[in-house]
């Protein structure tokens, strides 16, 4: 009987990446000898801000959040991750510490991948190169409309945005329920507010009609309207 803690084979392989598609079948094979792929149970934390990080990390199963610690100790949510993603790659690139924290909130299996095996990658596959480069300016982009959000637009805004966002990143199942399962904590710290704030608002999204709340389970109803309250 298998161990469902332990990754399985298809878990441990990341030929199916996206962003390793551009490699060489050498450069592919030494990426799999040198990777290390580990299960994580919820509330595993993988790195913590200010880590010296000796590799990146490819999500192959489960979410992880990532997020930064405030001056009062509250978390400012960055992203959510997911299987296909990738994580740690900027710190790593700059020689920094680790800016953010990553925290597993369901059960996930992740494959590290040693620095001296990025920069090998880099050095020898101009297309990889390009490709780590355009995930960058990806999360440049990101981080500048996150700013551009907190100026410019209200808390009602930025949540129905945020559910947007959720949706877009992990779907809807057949009952159209959001299959990301957040406690109002974690959204208010996504949108950047009170979580009085969001508990309000999500009943107000209810009262609307935009929305049915089972629990932390969230029910998208009404989506050209949820996507006229977030002025998109």
């Amino acid at each position: 009987m298998r161990n469902y803690n332990e990754p399985i084979e298809e878990e441990a392989d990341l030929s199916k990446f996206r962003f390793f598609q551009t490699l060489t079948t050498d450069e592919m094979e030494r990426l799999n000898y040198e990777k290390t792929c580990s299960f994580y149970k919820k509330g595993s934390v993988i790195y913590r801000e200010g880590n010296r990080l000796t590799g990146f990390y490819c999500i192959t199963r489960g979410i992880l959040k990532i997020y930064k610690t405030g001056i009062d100790g509250k978390e400012q949510i960055i992203r959510f991750v997911k299987k296909g993603d990738i994580i740690a790659y900027r710190s790593l690139l700059s020689q920094e510490s680790a800016c953010t924290t990553a925290k597993v909130i369901e059960d996930a299996v992740l494959c590290h991948i040693p620095y001296k095996t990025l920069l090998y990658l880099i050095d020898e596959n101009s297309k990889f190169s390009l490709a780590m480069l355009r995930i960058v300016c990806a999360e440049l982009k990101d981080a500048n409309d996150f700013i551009t959000d907190i100026a410019q637009k209200t808390v009602r805004e930025r949540l129905a945005e945020v559910l947007l966002l959720l949706k877009d990143s992990f779907d809807l199942d057949d009952n159209k329920t959001l299959q990301i399962s957040l406690t109002r904590e974690e959204l208010a710290n996504m949108v950047g507010t009170a979580t009085e704030s969001v508990i309000r608002l999500l009943s107000e999204f209810k009262h609307d009609q935009l929305i049915e709340l089972h629990g932390r389970k969230i029910r998208i109803i009404d989506l050209p309207g949820l996507t006229r309250v977030a002025n998109l």
